[in-house]
């Protein structure tokens, strides 16, 4: 892989004997059925990447680490923008919302469940499933323009949880269009409280 993972992208390539030994059968099963696995904040010692393993419910998550040797293929979020939709909620509302993420200029694409659904075709949708969605935000995204875009998504068919992946982690487009001076960063040490996520000076206690 000449490509550093980043955060929601899929990876494919882990395999069970790669789980340590108390995994639960599950996992072992999903990755034996070779599903992709999501790279997940966490610090890892070089040549690891962390990552979670999902299965059939919404308890089933695992966090795990996987060898970067090991990794055969890559899907971002930005590669899964124009897969083929089903008619549930979180996917009529991924083709709503498309031309107004698109009009930003900025790299974007689904996550969670819908975004595994569109890269690997297995149903784990159903009728009250959110839309998770990034929006690349290398420079600044002013509070102003957060509150537009929050207001141009409220439309949508489902509920949309929208992150602003930042060059320091991530913050939520929710959070950042609101009126709090301090917003929550999740980066890969944790999550810390910052007044710009895009030039974080501190941390609060």
């Amino acid at each position: 892989m000449n490509k550093t993972p980043k955060p929601h992208d899929l990876l494919w390539g882990m395999t069970s004997d790669q789980l340590p030994a108390d995994a639960p059968a599950w996992a072992q099963q999903a990755l034996a059925a070779g599903h992709p696995v999501v790279v997940r904040r966490a610090v890892c010692a070089d040549g690891r990447v962390a990552v979670g393993i999902r299965g059939t419910s919404r308890e089933q998550r695992l966090a795990a680490v996987m060898p970067v040797h090991a990794i055969q293929r890559l899907l971002s979020p930005e590669q899964l923008r124009s897969r083929a939709a089903a008619d549930f909620p979180a996917l009529r509302a991924l083709e709503a919302v498309a031309p107004i993420l698109t009009a930003t200029s900025l790299p974007w694409g689904p996550t969670g469940g819908v975004g595994f659904q569109l890269a690997t075709g297995i149903a784990v949708l159903h009728e009250a499933s959110d839309l998770d969605l990034i929006l690349r935000t290398t420079n600044p995204f002013s509070r102003q323009h957060a509150r537009e875009l929050l207001a141009a998504l409220a439309d949508a068919p489902c509920r949309i949880d929208l992150q602003l992946e930042t060059p320091n982690g991530a913050v939520a487009l929710r959070e950042w269009a609101g009126e709090a001076r301090r917003v929550l960063l999740k980066c890969a040490e944790g999550a810390c409280l910052v007044e710009n996520p895009w030039h974080v000076l501190e941390h609060a206690a």
